[in-house]
């Protein structure tokens, strides 16, 4: 775009045409000339004042804002539209990789953090806290508390590591069988990454250098009563410490802070719930009374916060078999959540904001 010219609130081009027009008017006697010593003719020297010099915008004092043309405002949409049809080439020619436990990381991340993204940037505006103690490089076991009726905090918590980590590090959440037995649900999760809750699963990524989410507190946890919330249930049998020895991978505790009031669970229909072949069906305010929409999460405000790493690299080999020293793991693991979550609530102004 050119450079606009900026005009001086006295309008020096009328000033300047005046100007031009006395120079072709014709002098008096009195007028001087001055002569010419290449026998050019004379010009006549007038009285008036210099013209002012027209000033442009990039001589001012004060730069003008600068304009975004449409070929720059839609250069975000054509790099999208670009990515979208290198992704359809690729997927039309087989060019992407699908590993050993179903993980498809082209799909995940063009396509499902693309779904989730906005529920985690718009909806629950998540805060991540402490990113930098996952590993660059090498495995790591993220450990987390779980709740919220249904298990949105593990989805933020992949969002949270894929969207914030310097290193670009993605999360393979262990995931319990009831997943991969619901129709849809079974495929997404595949791809997505997710694997089922078993220790031998769970080795063999940390050994491969992943980062693996587990959230041990299982079904007690994500469906626990609203009375109970931010109160951590029973982490099992020390199972995720153990594999964590094996592989000689840092433990980072977790703690997720706004999940629990997503959908207040009042209630538990035991009955329905064995009929139907679930841990619980949920009795929300709003869930069954508004049918579908009794279905919407409530809009509160999260915080995901990953502590300080707990090493496992300087223990013996056969320190895996030891109870004593996975009940104190376990403990040690347990307690740093439970400590950070008090510390969160005490911090947070509302559920909401």
């Amino acid at each position: 775009m050119a450079d606009a010219k900026v005009i001086p609130f006295d309008d020096d081009r009328s000033r300047g045409s005046a100007q031009r027009a006395a120079r072709r008017r014709p002098t008096g006697g009195t007028s001087r000339r001055k002569a010419d010593p290449g026998g050019m003719r004379e010009m006549p020297v007038s009285p008036l004042p210099a013209q002012q010099p027209v000033l442009k915008a990039s001589d001012a004092a004060e730069p003008e804002p600068s304009v975004q043309s449409p070929a720059e405002r839609g250069g975000g949409w054509d790099r999208r539209i670009a990515g979208g049809l290198a992704f359809l080439r690729r997927r039309i020619t087989g060019d992407y990789e699908v590993d050993e436990f179903g993980y498809d990381e082209d799909l995940t991340d063009q396509v499902l953090m693309s779904m989730v993204r906005p529920l985690y940037e718009k909806y629950f505006r998540v805060e991540v806290k402490g990113i930098e103690n996952i590993p660059s490089d090498g495995g790591a076991l993220v450990v987390a508390n779980h709740s919220g009726t249904l298990p949105l905090d593990g989805l933020m918590m992949q969002v949270a590591v894929h969207d914030n980590h310097p290193a670009g590090r993605h999360l393979r959440l262990l995931a319990a069988d009831l997943v991969f037995m619901l129709p849809v649900v079974n495929e997404l999760a595949r791809k997505a990454g997710h694997t089922l809750a078993c220790s031998e699963d769970a080795e063999r990524l940390l050994q491969r250098g992943e980062v693996v989410g587990v959230m041990p507190e299982g079904f007690k946890g994500i469906g626990k009563p609203f009375s109970d919330r931010y109160k951590l249930q029973r982490f099992g049998r020390g199972g995720f410490v153990s594999t964590a020895l094996r592989a000689g991978a840092p433990i980072v505790p977790c703690s997720i802070v706004g999940a629990e009031e997503i959908y207040p669970m009042i209630g538990n229909a035991k009955t329905l719930a064995r009929l139907l072949g679930f841990p619980y069906f949920p009795i929300t305010p709003t869930f069954p009374w508004l049918g579908p929409l009794g279905a919407v999460p409530l809009p509160t405000k999260w915080t995901i916060q990953f502590g300080e790493p707990i090493p496992t690299d300087g223990y013996p080999p056969e320190a895996a078999e030891d109870p004593m020293l996975m009940f104190n793991l376990t403990d040690q693991v347990r307690e740093q959540i439970q400590h950070t979550l008090y510390k969160l609530l005490v911090q947070r102004r509302s559920v909401f904001f």
